[in-house]
Order: C-alpha cells, then sequence, then structure tokens
C-alpha cells in the first residue's frame, strides 16, 4: 500500500523476476535473483495487471486467453493442449465466474470481466505466487465489491498460491489478506502483521495528510 510513486509496482516487477535490483539482494521462492534462470522461475509465478492486459489480443477468444498461459505466450496459435489443460481452463473460469465469457472475445468484455480472466490466466500455470497489480483499479462500486469477495475467497484458500496485492485503497484489501507493507518515497514506512500496520500513524506517515482507519 502507498501512494503514486513509492515503488509498489517497482517491487512487483522484482518479485515477478522482471526485474533485477539495483542494490542488494532479492531472494524469491527459494532462489536469488541473479543467481537462476529466470525462464525457469517465472512459471512459477502468476501476474495480472493492467500492463499485461494491454498486450492481450483483443480478438482472442477468453478460454484461450486462459489456457494459453500454460505456454506463456499472448494469443494462441500453433500450440496444442491437452483435456487437462481444458479442464483447468473449465474449473478456473468457474471459479473466477466468467466460464459463461468463454466464447466471447476479450475485447468486447467490461473491465471488471477483463480483471476476472485475468486472474483466471494467472493461475492456469498452478503457481505458487500470485502477484495482483491494483486489480480493482478502474472498476465501479459492485464490480469492485464483487471482485474483492472473489480474491478474499481465494485468499481464504490453503490450496491457493500466496497472494502479493497492491493497491491504494484500504477497501480494496480482500479478507483473509495477513500482512501489509506500507511504501512511501520509494522506503519502507512499516510492514507486518495487517492489523498491527494499518494504523491512523503509520497511514499519516505514508500519504502524508492525517488519516484514520477504522473497520467495520
Amino acid at each position: 500500500i502507498g501512494p503514486n510513486g513509492a515503488g509498489k509496482t517497482t517491487m512487483l516487477q522484482v518479485l515477478a523476476a522482471q526485474l533485477h535490483p539495483t542494490e542488494g539482494t532479492a531472494h524469491l521462492l527459494g532462489e536469488t535473483l541473479g543467481a537462476v534462470d529466470v525462464f525457469e522461475l517465472r512459471p512459477r509465478i502468476g501476474v495480472a495487471s493492467a500492463a499485461l492486459a494491454d498486450r492481450i489480443p483483443k480478438s482472442e477468444r477468453v478460454a484461450d486467453v486462459v489456457v494459453s498461459a500454460a505456454y506463456a505466450v499472448m494469443g494462441r496459435w500453433r500450440e496444442t493442449y491437452d483435456e487437462l489443460d481444458e479442464a483447468r481452463v473449465g474449473d478456473l473460469m468457474r471459479r473466477l465466474r466468467v466460464d459463461h465469457l468463454a466464447e466471447r472475445t476479450f475485447g468486447t468484455l467490461s473491465e471488471g470481466e477483463r480483471k476476472r480472466v485475468q486472474i483466471a490466466r494467472a493461475l492456469m500455470t498452478d503457481p505458487e505466487l500470485l502477484l495482483l497489480d491494483e486489480p480493482a483499479a478502474g472498476l465501479d462500486l459492485a464490480g469492485r465489491e464483487s471482485l474483492v469477495a472473489t480474491l478474499g475467497e481465494l485468499a481464504g484458500d490453503p490450496n491457493s498460491p500466496a497472494m502479493v496485492l497492491v493497491t491504494h485503497h484500504l477497501e480494496e484489501i480482500p479478507r483473509g489478506m495477513t500482512h501489509a507493507m506500507l511504501l512511501a518515497d520509494g522506503g519502507i514506512v512499516a510492514a507486518g502483521p495487517i492489523k498491527q500496520i494499518l494504523t491512523d500513524d503509520a497511514l499519516t506517515t505514508t500519504f502524508g495528510l492525517p488519516l484514520t482507519v477504522s473497520e467495520d
């Protein structure tokens, strides 16, 4: 959590093994960046972000958007998928409540539907780590609340991967998230168990204006 320019997206790029730190050492899934083949590491990480969504062909069939993650490609071409792949696509799309959109094209979806399809795609390879970069950005009130509820179900599922979510808004934190990190000006303001970190003082320091936080 943090304001614009705090370093949230940069940190997420490090966690996605897309960016190496300019100093210090980054340890990820038991490996050290710079001492591991990132092409072997990246399939263990699922990512859903606006930048990734921009690369998805608008004419792509929704079911193909999800299944093509198995080959780490954008846009299905000549690759082949087995029955297990197709079955997993069906399961994930039902779990994210987009199975009725399977035959639609990605470009015809609403913003909320696109977010759900992206998360289904990010889960396709059964990752150990799921990274969500502002998943509720751009959604209306109903779409945001529905997506946050779905993410809460994922966070509470013991079979789900570890989840890291970037957001500006406390109301977008799903139930089941256990820890928080507050960032400002490229540094850590506070980090630890969520109820200990999301305090009036810590948030006031992070965003630079008087804030109070409550949970209902």
